[in-house]
């Protein structure tokens, strides 16, 4: 059975006469039911609120979608702290979790009523300097469980390797700090895995954290008042994957709950995710043209896409389903690598992929696209990155980002005043 893809063949062809490929389309009614089961798997706890990590795919047409389902943001930059307020994800619906963070970028946050999360114990002190000698009211620091967590994996790697976050005698004295210059309302996160598909591994992961609230209410006099489990929820991308369950995830954190941080007086305790791969990502597609052959030791099918494109498969070796529009049931009876036109040997979607036959022009489906797609494109080798189209819950379509041009690409370079440089 051929993956889904919200558009037929005839369909899809009449798009392309319209948005030239290479271009991402995301499905809006997939993405709202996604967000409405997500939601509703959660809703057992007293409070509850997803922010969505705005690198995942940051376009405000997006954001606007996830914010009526009552979504916040989870930025690092000051560009996505930016693109939240644009997309009315406002105040404290908005956690900055940044590291290394200019001066401007706090403020910007602090003046945007924003929740900032600490990444460093050094930086309680950066960020008062940086407010004219005051912090915040709400502060959450980023805990580094270190060898404590086991697990990790390519993308996200070991926390005790990791640079983020603060150890466990930091956090107790960062608090008892915070405390004593007059921080009134304090949060706990961590981040410690992506694109995991174990349930058990995000109950683990919380209960560190509801076991570190209750010592910290305990050492520091601090009540913890929201704890921000990070994200890393993963999607099914391989066939025989299985989509992880949220109603599992949120039943077994709500018995750690129960168990931790109830008895210990600590309820209500508001529970935040940053998730952004399971909440956009099954539901956007990268659509290409095949435009060449080539056989020589291998079969090679080369898109008018690449890894400027989709650079997951080239810089993690990750797997991506692939579908050819229109032969979604023809058999599989070819192998071909299927490739860019980037100079980089790893510019490669797919390699040894059993595929139906494809012929120059056939429309190529690459799914699991909506999350570190798009927004991690780039611009080597001069490729102008594509554009973004949505797919609309009455079946219209709007192009929420045109695809770059040339001129976009030569904008920030002094083409007038290259003529008189002297070399």
């Amino acid at each position: 059975m051929s993956r889904y893809f919200p558009l037929t063949n005839e369909e899809l062809k009449e798009v392309v006469k319209k948005f030239p490929t290479p271009f991402y389309i995301y499905d809006e009614k997939a993405i709202r039911q996604n967000m409405r089961e997500f939601t509703k798997a959660f809703s057992i706890f007293p409070i509850f609120r997803e922010h969505f990590a705005v690198k995942a795919c940051p376009n405000p047409y997006i954001m606007k979608i996830l914010a009526s389902e009552g979504c916040g943001a989870d930025c690092s930059s000051i560009a996505e702290l930016m693109l939240s307020d644009l997309s009315g994800i406002k105040g404290e619906k908005v956690i900055f979790t940044s590291n290394e963070t200019p001066a401007s970028e706090y403020q910007y946050a602090y003046e945007k009523g924003n929740i900032i999360n600490l990444d460093d114990f050094t930086h309680i002190e950066y960020l008062k300097n940086a407010l004219g000698g005051k912090l915040p009211e709400t502060i959450c620091f980023r805990y580094n469980p270190g060898p404590l967590k086991k697990g990790g994996n390519a993308i996200i790697g070991k926390p005790e390797e990791a640079k983020y976050g603060l150890t466990r005698e930091q956090l107790l004295e960062a608090y008892k700090i915070c405390k004593a210059e007059g921080v009134k309302h304090f949060g706990l996160h961590t981040m410690v895995a992506s694109n995991e598909l174990n349930p058990d591994f995000f109950a683990d992961t919380a209960k560190i954290l509801f076991e570190l609230c209750v010592e910290i209410k305990e050492k520091c006099g601090v009540r913890i008042e929201f704890t921000d489990l990070g994200g890393g929820l993963g999607i099914p991308y391989k066939p025989d994957q299985k989509k992880v369950s949220y109603e599992e995830v949120a039943k077994k954190i709500r018995a750690l709950y129960d168990e931790i941080i109830v008895p210990a007086g600590l309820d209500p305790l508001a529970i935040y995710w940053e998730c952004g791969r399971p909440i956009t990502g099954p539901y956007g597609y990268l659509v290409s043209t095949a435009i060449h052959q080539k056989h020589i030791y291998r079969e090679y099918i080369a898109l008018d896409s690449c890894m400027a494109d989709l650079m997951r498969p080239g810089m993690y070796g990750a797997y991506h389903e692939i579908t050819v529009s229109g032969k979604e049931n023809a058999p599989c009876d070819q192998v071909y690598d299927v490739v860019g036109s980037l100079c980089e040997n790893c510019d490669k979607f797919a390699v040894q992929r059993p595929l139906p036959k494809i012929d120059i022009g056939d429309l190529v489906i690459i799914h699991d696209a909506g999350a570190h797609g798009r927004s991690m494109g780039y611009n080597y080798n001069g490729k102008v990155r594509c554009g973004e189209i949505l797919l609309r819950e009455d079946g219209s379509l709007k192009e929420i980002r045109r695809r770059e041009t040339l001129d976009d690409l030569f904008a920030t370079l002094d083409l007038g005043g290259v003529e008189t440089f002297k070399a």
